[in-house]
């Protein structure tokens, strides 16, 4: 694909698949949206409200905001269309902040927030967690539209070109 960072189109991808995700969501009302479903999260308002709160989390590590863990003290957000606006946002700084990244960066250690103690890691260790965090969850989630009766959305289409998403063809040809 011609990237020299291999991080950008993950993000990409990151913010092309939640997009796509919270689209199926339109017209699900709130009742809906925080109905009691199969999964590790009791609902789709839970499931969604973590992979975005986990972004906030890793963002604050990369960028070394300062906040830890303290990104969890909120409370959770019931409406759809604003979650999806929050996780737009948190979607558009993780992209901005890859598109940065240098070589040297990839080594880079960050200090993460656990519950017990302060560790760093490599923001190339943390960037791939964080990707595959999103897609664990994304999965879970599509579970639970199914369960909602809501037909789950093809999320894959990026990458190749045989299926590539329309929006994925202005980066990738």
């Amino acid at each position: 694909m011609g990237w020299t960072n291999p991080h950008i189109p993950w993000a990409l991808n990151n913010a092309y698949a939640n997009r796509v995700l919270y689209g199926a969501l339109d017209g699900m009302a709130e009742a809906e949206f925080c109905a009691v479903r199969p999964g590790a999260f009791p609902s789709l308002c839970a499931t969604l409200n973590h992979v975005y709160e986990v972004d906030l989390y890793y963002l604050d590590a990369l960028t070394e905001g300062g906040r830890g863990r303290a990104v969890y003290d909120r409370g959770l957000v019931r409406d759809w269309q604003a979650l999806a606006r929050l996780q737009a946002e948190a979607d558009l700084q993780l992209a901005m902040f890859c598109q940065k990244l240098t070589a040297e960066d990839m080594t880079r250690r960050v200090a993460t927030e656990r519950r017990d103690q302060t560790v760093t890691e490599e923001i190339g260790a943390i960037l791939p967690h964080l990707f595959q965090h999103q897609v664990h969850h994304r999965g879970q989630a599509h579970v639970q539209l199914a369960h909602a009766g809501v037909a789950p959305p093809q999320l894959d289409e990026f990458f190749l070109e045989y299926e590539r998403a329309e929006i994925a063809r202005q980066y990738f040809g």
